[in-house]
């Protein structure tokens, strides 16, 4: 091998090589931005299951004031009949 092939093999093995080296860089920061849309993702996740919680502790209120709020709509509901029925008496 004379030393022009021997240079021109060199050059190609560093040409590879370096070929090699930035697709390992580009898989790594690959990766990187995977891992980074997960804990977006799990961030995400817990924040919808936050909200979640709290619209269930939202029904269970309302469920717990539906008597209430009930008995009110009734009493108000009854003092109109009463106030119509004296209008229409008058």
């Amino acid at each position: 091998m004379t030393d022009e092939e021997l240079k021109q093999l060199i050059e190609s093995n560093a040409r590879a090589t370096q070929a090699m080296l930035d697709n390992m860089a580009e898989a790594r920061l690959e990766r990187q931005e995977l891992r980074d849309g997960m804990v977006q993702l799990q961030n995400a996740v817990v924040q919808l299951i936050n909200v979640q919680s709290g619209i269930a502790n939202l029904l269970t209120s309302l469920d717990e004031d539906r008597p209430t709020m009930l008995r009110k709509l009734t009493t108000i509901e009854n003092k109109l009949d009463r106030l119509l029925g004296q209008e229409n008496a008058q």
